[in-house]
């Protein structure tokens, strides 16, 4: 005796009713035709359009961070140069070194006499600016001195270094000593820089003498 829909036992409705749900949802995935499939055509279209748009969103972020990379380099390269710059200069500087001598000298009590420019060396890369000095003071100051030298900004080379003890012919010397002085001599000094300011350098007999 066939028996109605109500009639049925609660749970056999509810395997009913699931049962029913799930073929409608396979329906509307997999029939053609119906606004569900059409749904899942175009969202299957998106993701295919989206896998290279993340693609090109990952190679992005790591340009991105090379790029960071980058740029702290070139910071870190400009400061560098900016160091550079100010040991060997791009222009000779003539006065503003001069007057780094003499202000090394005064500071450690030591007399520069005389302070004359020599030719300029062309090298390959850059240029050398040598100066002939003649100097004297108490043999420590002179020490300082030398010492002075070799913190100063530029980068500088001593050479050609001649000392003698000041000794009872001080009195025939050229030069008014002044009291506590023990050691005179010449030496050379070399400063560098980068830029040419002429095509032919030539001596440049600029000399500062100073009598005391």
């Amino acid at each position: 005796m066939a028996t109605g829909f109500r009639e049925w036992p609660w749970p056999l409705q509810a395997v009913f009713y699931v049962a029913l749900a799930g073929v409608l949802i396979l329906a509307g995935l997999y029939v053609p035709g119906l606004p569900l499939q059409s749904v899942r055509a175009n969202l299957e279209a998106s993701q295919e359009q989206l896998k290279p748009l993340q693609i090109e969103v990952a190679n992005l972020r790591v340009y991105k961070q090379q790029r960071a990379e980058l740029q702290s380099d070139m910071d870190a390269l400009q400061k560098q140069l900016a160091t550079l710059q100010t040991i060997v200069p791009e222009e000779k500087q003539t006065d503003q070194f001069i007057l780094m001598i003499q202000q090394a000298a005064m500071s450690s009590g030591v007399t520069v006499r005389t302070l004359k420019a020599d030719a300029i060396a062309t090298k390959p890369y850059y240029f050398e600016m040598p100066f002939e000095i003649e100097a004297d003071g108490p043999y420590y100051a002179v020490l300082d001195f030398f010492s002075r030298l070799g913190r100063l900004s530029r980068i500088i080379n001593v050479g050609d270094l001649k000392l003698q003890a000041v000794g009872a012919n001080s009195r025939n010397s050229k030069f008014r000593m002044a009291p506590g002085t023990t050691v005179t001599g010449s030496f050379t000094i070399t400063t560098f820089f980068t830029k040419s300011a002429d095509n032919a350098p030539a001596v440049t007999p600029a000399s500062a003498r100073t009598r005391r």
